[in-house]
């Protein structure tokens, strides 16, 4: 079979240097493509103790990487390859990626905000969990610290009880801030912790459905057969300053003097403003973030995965930390919401919030230092 003899293919050598743009363009695309299919075999062939879970995961994870790259591999060289087959698989690999990055996405959320709630209110660090453990309900049991675990358990069944005349004047306490710190973990592991299991339920619904099953037949013949565009001009590197360009513009209408300066407080004003401010703040940096993974992948498809600039990676990661803490604060914010919750948790929630957004502004912070230092570096 196709995946069994080019397993090895994108090992991070580079492309052929000699090869015309369609034989680039295939190598990048069968390489990927045999990547999928082998994640896939490794996740339909992992047992189901917590060994093989870890694994089953780690698959997923590969799989969701291929079809991000196979994706944006589709809609950046678009005019080499055959248009309707792209525009019919790419929202396709588009839905299976977005379906598979739901579970991974709560849960480290989840440890997210155990881990600020147990920095806030002073908690010793402790350990986390070993590596390998599968089990839903146990993954914070080493983040937010034995002391504050074990008082969300105590206090985990009364967090919708009526407040006591004294819980108001008291949730502003540091003492108030740790018992608030514990009931909001608590609220939030029940609540994070259903939406992972429902998002579990989601992706194995998708591996078993007939949608899934046409995407990876489609894979698997690209594994072998790259449907190209017949008589077509256009050169890979034209295309990748293309999808560069589309970067740099985008780039430009984000506040980056601002972000320059470190506690400007900015996306913590414009945080707490309203329900839809944050969202309508972070959609341009959420933009410039997929922008530069169309970019990180195009570079991919010419230089291979050894060449990739370090100072795009370092902007990379600022934008994943960006989006995570955006959603950590939504989290948080949702939280928040629930009906009837004692002052002390509000309030704790409240500052977790704060934390948050001040996280999004320091990876704002980093994007424009990563951003602006590659720019000083390419002149």
């Amino acid at each position: 079979m196709a995946q069994q003899h080019r397993e090895m293919t994108g090992t991070g050598t580079g492309p052929d240097p000699g090869a015309d743009a369609g034989e680039l363009l295939a190598a990048h695309l069968n390489a990927q493509a045999t990547e999928f299919l082998r994640s896939l075999r490794l996740h339909r062939e992992s047992t189901t103790d917590a060994q093989g879970a870890e694994e089953s995961l780690e698959a997923a994870r590969a799989l969701r990487r291929a079809a991000r790259r196979i994706g944006a591999t589709l809609h950046t060289f678009r005019p080499l390859l055959d248009q309707e087959w792209a525009s019919s698989l790419r929202p396709e690999l588009a839905w299976l990626s977005g379906t598979l990055a739901q579970e991974h996405a709560y849960a480290t959320r989840l440890d997210r905000l155990l881990e600020a709630l147990h920095r806030l209110a002073g908690q010793p660090q402790v350990p986390g969990p070993a590596k390998g453990s599968a089990a839903v309900g146990n993954r914070s049991a080493g983040r937010v610290g034995p002391a504050l675990l074990e008082r969300s358990r105590e206090l985990g069944e009364g967090w919708a009880q009526p407040p006591s005349p004294s819980a108001a004047t008291e949730a502003s306490t540091p003492r108030g801030l740790a018992v608030g710190a514990a009931k909001a973990a608590a609220l939030l592991e029940r609540q994070l912790t259903l939406a992972r299991t429902r998002a579990h339920s989601t992706a194995l619904q998708a591996f078993g459905s007939s949608r899934f099953h046409a995407v990876a037949d489609n894979v698997a013949v690209l594994a072998s057969e790259v449907p190209l565009r017949a008589g077509t001009g256009d050169d890979l590197k034209l295309l990748a300053a293309q999808a560069e360009s589309d970067l740099i513009e985008a780039i430009g209408t984000l506040p980056l003097g601002q972000a320059g300066h470190p506690y400007n407080a900015g996306a913590l004003v414009h945080g707490l403003a309203s329900d839809s401010a944050p969202d309508a703040q972070d959609a341009p940096w959420l933009k410039v973030r997929s922008l530069l993974r169309l970019h990180r992948y195009a570079q991919e498809v010419l230089l291979g995965h050894a060449a990739q600039d370090p100072r795009v990676t370092d902007a990379s990661h600022a934008l994943n930390v960006h989006r995570e803490a955006a959603a950590a604060a939504a989290a948080a914010a949702q939280a928040a919401r629930t009906p009837r919750i004692a002052p002390a948790t509000a309030y704790a929630l409240g500052v977790l919030h704060a934390d948050q957004r001040h996280e999004v502004e320091a990876a704002r912070f980093a994007f424009q230092q990563a951003w602006l230092h590659e720019a000083v570096s390419t002149r």
